[in-house]
């Protein structure tokens, strides 16, 4: 029998449906958190439209996936190329301009989204069997490690506190304290480095108690004023390829969370409304000048981690960080955790996601005698992990950046196209069906 795990949370009680939610939040923060840190983006909006973000996703979802969509880093590039456009100047002179050019992104994923329900989600997914999507899956693990990494080298005492925790209260803890592992981690790391001054709490001091999350200023209806249309046209075309990749990373997303949860989200409620989920989603948070959205490896790995897999936690999640966006008081004590204590729960987050590839391949029976399957998982791995950690970090072409993940993904798939040998059929028997193990 497949694991079942928590379906319906409503039978752990309020306050523990409570807890998971602040656990799912704590998961996603860090790293939400810091695109805008990297790029000059708005932290209050940032937190704000990853909330309403990812209630769009459930509702337009049918609110079957468990998934929280927060700030992608694939567009990192995109947006440094935007600033470059304005001689780097202030964020505020370019976000709107940026912003049009992430909306007008996720557009393609509403238009992929039409295609998949007009031509049928079989013919799409015969370019994403395991042999693809589990390696992928795997890389996405692979190549966020680095940062967690980094992050643990802060301080690797309160790393290793951190994953301690969560490890013992996981593997040893009792009812509740067995399920929300990550929260704890957080929090014991977090109060143990407060203790011995490893914390700067001078900016929760200085920070408001309440506070609007959205300025004007840096939504793209600011250009309504007046705006070069040039750097707009250019905004736009440094933006819109990176959906290219990161609708690839997509498919890739909601076949792990597919995987780990043991439903196949894929074939219901269907690629093309977790698409449409995401795509509007983006859009409506450039349009206010908060980064775009996708969905969160962070949150997979805590469903791998506790087993609840009800998708209310998720939304209960959604609403908190809504909530304490308008608190700038909140976000700066959230601010202020030691980045040790982010590396250490995210070093098993992010290993949780590569276990979950390695898992599907398996459980799939990807046969590695055959030479096509080989060299597509090679070059999958090769090109995703060799260009991540590559002196460069992308391939460049012209002002469009594309990460090691997009290029891996995009090769395996012509590769998956072009060999012969795919007799991938989606619908034709379960356990193939994206990478997820449907044992009965």
């Amino acid at each position: 029998m497949t694991d079942q795990g928590i379906r319906d949370a409503r039978s752990l009680g309020a306050p523990k449906m409570l807890l998971l939610g602040f656990q799912h939040m704590f998961a996603m923060f860090g790293a939400t958190v810091l695109v805008p840190v990297l790029t000059g983006l708005p932290v209050a909006a940032t937190l704000l439209f990853a909330g309403l973000g990812t209630l769009l996703f459930h509702f337009l979802t049918k609110g079957k996936v468990p998934a929280f969509l927060g700030s992608s880093f694939a567009f990192l590039g995109g947006y440094a190329s935007v600033a470059a456009l304005f001689g780097n100047t202030e964020a505020i002179n370019w976000i709107p301009y940026a912003g049009v050019g992430v909306a007008c992104a996720g557009i393609l994923y509403v238009l992929l989204s039409a295609l998949v329900k007009s031509f049928g989600t079989k013919r799409v997914m015969r370019f994403f069997p395991p042999i693809v999507t589990g390696p992928v899956i795997i890389c996405i693990g692979l190549c966020l490690a680095n940062s967690a990494i980094n992050n643990c080298e802060a301080n690797w005492w309160i790393a290793l506190l951190a994953i301690a925790i969560v490890v013992v209260c996981n593997i040893w803890g009792k009812g509740m304290i067995k399920i929300i592992p990550i929260l704890l981690g957080v929090v014991g790391s977090y109060l143990v480095a407060a203790v011995f001054g490893q914390v700067d709490f001078s900016g929760v001091a200085a920070a408001k108690w309440i506070g609007f999350p959205v300025q004007l200023e840096n939504t793209v209806f600011s250009l309504f004023k007046g705006c070069d249309g040039g750097k707009l046209v250019s905004a736009i075309i440094i933006m819109v390829p990176i959906a290219l990749a990161t609708m690839i990373e997509h498919i890739g997303d909601i076949s792990a969370i597919s995987s780990t949860v043991g439903e196949n989200f894929i074939a219901d409620p269907g690629l093309h409304r977790t698409l449409l989920g995401d795509g509007l989603a983006t859009s409506l948070a450039a349009l206010f000048g908060a980064p775009a959205n996708t969905t969160y490896g962070e949150n997979t790995g805590v469903l791998a981690l506790t087993k609840v897999y009800d998708p209310v936690v998720i939304r209960i999640a959604a609403v908190l960080a809504i909530l304490f966006s308008f608190c700038p008081k909140f976000a700066a004590i959230v601010s202020a955790m030691p980045t040790a204590t982010i590396g250490g729960v995210s070093l098993i987050l992010y290993g949780m996601i590569s276990a979950v590839g390695v898992r599907n391949v398996v459980e799939n029976q990807v046969d590695f005698t055959k030479s096509r399957n080989i060299i597509i998982a090679a070059l999958i791995m090769g090109l995703s992990l060799g260009i991540n950690f590559s002196s460069a970090g992308a391939i460049v072409l012209g002002p469009v950046s594309f990460s090691g993940l997009a290029v891996g993904a995009l090769v395996g798939i012509l590769l998956n196209a072009v060999l012969p040998g795919n007799d991938y059929e989606f619908g034709k028997d379960f356990q193939g069906d994206t990478a997820v193990n449907f044992k009965v």
